[in-house]
């Protein structure tokens, strides 16, 4: 079994940058083969990652089950399954020391229970070829109380630096704790935090929300600007702050 990691946050804190520098950490550790897999809806862990998309595991879930439903044969008479398996392995995007899978748009309420549940034993199967899994969520709290986040080695909820945002992100933890969901460790990070910032009732609120609290990824005007460029933020050089803050992050949490 792998180690799997999946990342939280409500929209506009930096969850997407942090779970792309989150697979550069642990490709440039070389902790063994990584899959990053976007689950978010609005996908753009690509950008982060600097690789183009081909497809997407949701849109090859309707070319799949047109193709159940029409009276064409299937391509070498695949089974439904097979054929399920087979897309799932033409939506992988191979990249220098990662694999990336974005799952697109989601399940729809017309959507056929049983392929979905087909696409999940496959990607389960997939998961387990890696020695660690980076999962981009959707922005908020549906995916959590969707039950789609489970199974979890290492859940990271990320927050901006405001009082509001940590609540929020508490909030999130204790979703996890209700739904009674198969996260090992759940622990919160504060992103984009000012100098000086860490301090006052930012401390308080974080102590308030009885969760693991990992740490402070400094702001970083590297990061604005390589965003305002549509550079890839795992090119970041190794003196930005925002990546050695993070970084030391996770050498405290991944072993």
């Amino acid at each position: 079994m792998g180690y799997t990691i999946a990342v939280a946050g409500k929209g506009g804190t930096g969850k997407t940058s942090l779970c792309g520098l989150t697979v550069r950490y642990l490709t440039e550790k070389k902790k063994g083969p990584v899959l990053a897999v976007d689950a978010d809806a609005n996908a753009n862990l690509h950008q982060v990652l600097g690789v183009e998309i081909r497809s997407t595991v949701g849109g090859l879930r309707e070319d799949s089950l047109n193709a159940v439903k029409s009276t064409a044969p299937r391509p070498g008479g695949m089974s439904m399954e097979q054929l399920f398996d087979y897309q799932i392995q033409q939506a992988l995007i191979e990249a220098k020391g990662f694999d990336l899978l974005v799952m697109g748009r989601p399940e729809g309420p017309g959507c056929y229970c049983a392929a979905n549940n087909i696409i999940r034993k496959y990607m389960d199967k997939l998961a387990d070829t890696y020695a660690y899994t980076v999962m981009d969520n959707e922005a908020g709290l549906e995916h959590l109380s969707r039950r789609t986040t489970q199974d979890t080695d290492l859940l990271l909820v990320i927050s901006d630096p405001t009082v509001r945002g940590i609540m929020t992100a508490g909030r999130i933890a204790g979703i996890v704790e209700e739904l009674k969901l198969n996260v090992k460790r759940t622990v919160l990070i504060v992103n984009r935090t000012p100098a000086g910032g860490e301090n006052g009732s930012l401390r308080k609120t974080i102590k308030d929300q009885n969760v693991e609290f990992a740490g402070f990824v400094p702001v970083d005007q590297m990061i604005f600007e390589y965003d305002l460029n549509g550079r890839p933020l795992v090119q970041l050089p190794a003196d930005s702050q925002a990546l050695a803050g993070f970084y030391a992050i996770l050498d405290k949490l991944i072993l």
